[in-house]
């Protein structure tokens, strides 16, 4: 039944070659126990555990038949049968539950809410017992508790057919047995359903992730005196790092980088709701820190919502004409800007807070003038902030290597930083998204 435990330790076939009376030699006895468990060691599935449990445990006890009894989720004095030897089609009791006959009283109620082993040896249950069926031709049995906190919600039945066929110094053996067995499969059972709900949970985290890429620019634009290539890489399956484009529809671009706080579902989110805020008002907002000013306030208003939001971001606005670049910067890393010569120009003169911290927060600007050869990196500290081995950050010295080098186009400076951040990393797993923009100013 769904969510039991142990009831897979009480079915054994019908000896073949052995009776309860059988002399089982200590050379031989160790041999069998060592080839059972080494072969449970082997089984994934609880079901075929205990198939295969009863093949072999027969080889111990002569027990002519089995039933196995379960209460949990009902009131005394209901319980169901779960397994039972007498059945000529097997039901599995985790996925058919429905089938399970529900039985209340009689003597195997009696025995389950006993909570305590037993050994009848000279029995008879009469016909009108609601458990007849399975113990019509029982003449001794040995009850078997399988607790879970504290508890019997389970119980094996062993049955023989003559009297006396088990001596009460074999039911400690027998308990723990029993008991070892059914946390054994409990363990297994527990592994599949972990297995099936990982299964489900990466499912849906791949269509977060499909869904969170649809997000991001399908191709990158053709702006003018600009080549463009990017890089995209998220921790888990769905991230919170953002680029964009924005045609202004005057002749200018907006350029964008944002990195919303964490990684995984909520940071995914969070950048799915930036980037429909962005779309939204980026027309209506003719500066890069009105667009801030406007976003931070209407992320501010659902704060209330929505539990620890911080965002980074970088919003430029380019025009072609003049290779002005306006920016304002919202608590991100600063974009790099190198000229042919590579001396590095940080832009970080127009720095303010993160998005949603503060609904106050006034944006300043700047302007700063591209010029052919020139090159713009704008990243996120997923980047900079990668470890290798010895716990040394990647840093920003390594990442404008690349860009010293003489590079034919932007897509060379992305292989380069990409090759040598593997390379660095050398096997450490990514801590967070990494994310790379590279705009190199070309002649039209």
């Amino acid at each position: 039944m769904d969510g039991m435990t142990l009831q897979g330790v009480d079915t054994f076939p019908k000896p073949t070659a052995r009776d309860a009376s059988t002399t089982v030699r200590p050379d031989e006895r160790l041999h069998l126990v060592v080839d059972l468990v080494r072969e449970m060691s082997l089984q994934t599935d609880p079901q075929d555990m205990v198939m295969f449990f009863r093949r072999r445990v027969h080889a111990f006890h002569g027990a002519s038949g089995s039933v196995s009894l379960s209460r949990r989720g009902l009131n005394h004095p209901q319980y169901r049968i779960t397994r039972s030897t007498k059945w000529k089609e097997f039901i599995n009791p985790w996925t058919d539950t429905h089938r399970l006959p529900l039985l209340q009283g009689g003597l195997l109620g009696e025995l389950l809410y006993s909570d305590l082993p037993r050994i009848m040896s000279d029995v008879r249950v009469p016909e009108s017992d609601p458990a007849y069926e399975h113990l019509h031709d029982a003449r001794c049995l040995v009850a078997l508790p399988l607790f879970e906190n504290g508890v019997a919600l389970n119980m094996v039945i062993r049955t023989a057919t003559r009297p006396g066929a088990w001596d009460e110094s074999d039911l400690p053996n027998s308990m723990l047995e029993a008991n070892l067995f059914g946390r054994a499969t409990n363990h297994l059972l527990l592994a599949q359903q972990l297995k099936r709900a990982y299964g489900e949970l990466d499912h849906e985290m791949k269509r977060v992730a499909e869904i969170q890429r649809s997000l991001l620019p399908a191709r990158l634009p053709r702006i003018p005196t600009l080549d463009i290539a990017v890089s995209y890489a998220t921790a888990t399956r769905a991230g919170g790092d953002y680029y964009d484009f924005f045609d202004l529809g005057d002749g200018r671009w907006g350029l964008l980088i944002a990195d919303a706080g964490g990684h995984g579902t909520a940071a995914a989110v969070i950048m799915a709701m930036l980037r429909t805020l962005l779309h939204a008002n980026c027309l209506s907002c003719s500066t890069p820190g009105g667009l801030l000013k406007t976003i931070n306030t209407q992320l501010c208003d659902r704060s209330d919502r929505y539990s620890a939001i911080l965002v980074t971001a970088f919003f430029g606005i380019y025009n072609p004409q003049d290779g002005s670049l306006t920016y304002s910067c919202a608590g991100h890393n600063p974009p790099l800007l190198v000229d042919p010569g590579a001396e590095v120009t940080e832009l970080e003169d127009a720095q303010s807070l993160p998005l949603a911290v503060d609904s106050k927060a006034e944006f300043p600007e700047a302007t700063v003038h591209l010029r052919y050869g020139h090159t713009l990196l704008m990243y996120t500290d997923g980047i900079t902030e990668a470890l290798n081995r010895s716990g040394e950050m990647y840093g920003r010295q390594r990442l404008l290597s690349c860009v010293r080098e003489d590079v034919p186009n932007a897509q060379h400076i992305i292989d380069c930083v990409t090759n040598k951040l593997l390379g660095f990393m050398d096997g450490q797993p990514q801590l967070d998204d990494q994310t790379l923009v590279a705009l190199l100013v070309k002649r039209e």
